[in-house]
């Protein structure tokens, strides 16, 4: 049973050692709570800033109606988009940096450069698309295909990964693909997935794992 029981406490080390080498395990939950922060802040911006919660009426090439000349909303909402995810960044190297000093794992190697890869090419693509999107004042479809290739980056990268990554990925997949039916709650679906669902696994990836 001794001899047993060793050979059981070897094959997992070497499991752990062989998980440890090929996934990138300095994720920190904190940094999904942060973004999830940062979206529904982003979100609360665009609709009491820029939509005056309601109170200013749009073409459908999303310009206002009202006498009053503003800053193009499509600009509005492009700068404020880019200044949330910026934010999201920033926070998941500060918080990932931190968790792998915490717990002395490389943070930058091969894996990580894999992950990188796999997440930003769906990234890199849905946001070409959604600017493509914008250019053809297809504007109600950009919620839903922001969520729909973010959802898919997350699930072609977590394979490098926690496992809850990519459950993530497919609950904006499901989330994307119910805005592309509800139009006119794309503001609302964008909170629901950048924010609460980032808040949800953030959280439940910190508890399990730090």
């Amino acid at each position: 049973m001794d001899t047993n029981s060793k050979h059981a406490d070897d094959l997992q080390a070497i499991r752990n050692m062989m998980e440890r080498s090929s996934k990138f395990l300095s994720l920190s939950g904190l940094s999904g709570v942060f973004a999830g922060c940062c979206a529904l802040a982003g979100a609360a911006v665009a609709y009491f800033g820029i939509m005056k919660a309601g109170n200013v009426t749009y073409n459908e090439y999303m310009r206002s109606l009202s006498e009053t000349p503003t800053l193009s909303i499509r600009l509005q909402f492009l700068l404020l988009a880019l200044s949330v995810l910026l934010l999201a960044l920033g926070g998941a190297f500060f918080f990932s940096l931190r968790k792998a000093r915490k717990s002395h794992q490389p943070f930058w190697n091969k894996t990580t450069r894999q992950m990188l890869i796999h997440l930003f090419i769906p990234l890199l693509a849905g946001g070409i698309f959604s600017l493509l999107l914008i250019w053809h004042n297809n504007i109600t479809l950009v919620a839903s295909t922001t969520l729909i290739f973010y959802g898919l980056a997350l699930v072609n990268a977590g394979k490098f990964t926690f496992g809850e990554i990519h459950y993530l990925g497919l609950s904006e997949i499901v989330l994307g693909l119910l805005a592309g039916f509800f139009l006119n709650y794309g503001l609302l679906f964008w909170a629901l997935g950048f924010g609460l669902l980032h808040i949800v696994y953030g959280w439940v990836m910190y508890k399990k794992y730090q």
